[in-house]
């Protein structure tokens, strides 16, 4: 049994972790306002960008000229899987739900017989995925240094993911990520880009056909490198908001749990000394018995 030293000791401890979670729940808290803001404002464009590029992509998709990024290779034997996790700890199984998502889907490809290469954006789902498929890897993403995302940043990756594309290293490139819904709901997600998947909203689907000017080959052309870094870029955003409310999520628990065992210690804190006043109380009244 602990003596009343290391309790008080164990305590203490305890209470300046519920100090750091509570301070950390609260910075988190202040940062997910920001995302989720950045994160909604975005998908309006989103949306209305893949409309657009389904109606674009349905007309050209039957073209012998159709662009690459559209029309893909010819082949799906070898797939580049972009991993998007966070550079920071301490988030609950955000990073993992994301990276389990990515290993089932990649040992679904190794067995099926396909060619499977890794890109990852986030130090924590590179160091989880090459446990298991680190021979796959091809390259890393640090965002350590960012302190807010941009539209630069996804660009950087696109630019990375097409050139890698028009190199031949791969014919089909998915992105996994974590789709927010609130802080206690995070959907993990896994959406093809390359070749590019555009599909209608059902508020679009029987929208009026329209005549463009070029044809529209040429503005997919255009446009299939842009809606590459869109969808990054919509990933970036909706996996900071979903960091942000699992960390602050994890860190509430962290908290509750804390003062929970606070209480433990206390109560058993309590009844331990009060046992040695009882012990010390019995030994003066035997001593002036003995007198």
């Amino acid at each position: 049994m602990p003596n009343l030293k290391d309790l008080k000791n164990r305590i203490d401890s305890v209470t300046s972790t519920r100090k750091i979670t509570k301070a950390m729940q609260m910075v988190a808290a202040a940062k997910l306002r920001r995302a989720q803001e950045s994160a909604e404002a975005g998908r309006p464009y989103a949306e209305r960008f893949n409309a657009v590029m389904a109606g674009l992509s349905a007309a050209a998709s039957g073209s012998e000229s159709a662009p690459k990024l559209l029309s893909g290779t010819g082949n799906d034997q070898t797939h580049l899987l972009v991993i998007m996790t966070s550079e920071r700890g301490l988030c609950g199984g955000f990073n993992s739900s994301i990276v389990r998502m990515a290993r089932a889907r990649a040992g679904a490809l190794l067995a099926d017989g396909k060619t499977v290469k890794i890109l990852t954006v986030g130090k924590k789902g590179r160091d989880q995925i090459k446990r298991n498929y680190g021979d796959h890897m091809i390259a890393h993403v640090d965002m350590s240094e960012v302190k807010r995302v941009g539209y630069t940043n996804a660009q950087d990756i696109a630019k990375d993911v097409i050139s890698r594309f028009d190199g031949g290293e791969f014919d089909v490139a998915t992105i996994f990520y974590s789709q927010f819904e609130s802080v206690i709901s995070q959907i993990p997600t896994e959406l093809q880009i390359i070749p590019a998947k555009f599909e209608a909203g059902e508020s679009d689907a029987a929208a009026t056909i329209y005549d463009y000017e070029p044809d529209e080959e040429e503005i997919l052309a255009d446009l299939l490198p842009r809606g590459v870094a869109t969808q990054i870029f919509s990933a970036l955003l909706e996996n900071g908001a979903s960091e942000q409310g699992a960390r602050m999520s994890a860190m509430d628990n962290a908290t509750r749990n804390a003062g929970d065992m606070i209480d433990k210690l206390t109560i058993e804190y309590n009844r331990s000394r009060q046992a040695v006043i009882t012990n010390e109380l019995i030994e003066i009244i035997s001593g002036a018995e003995a007198l």
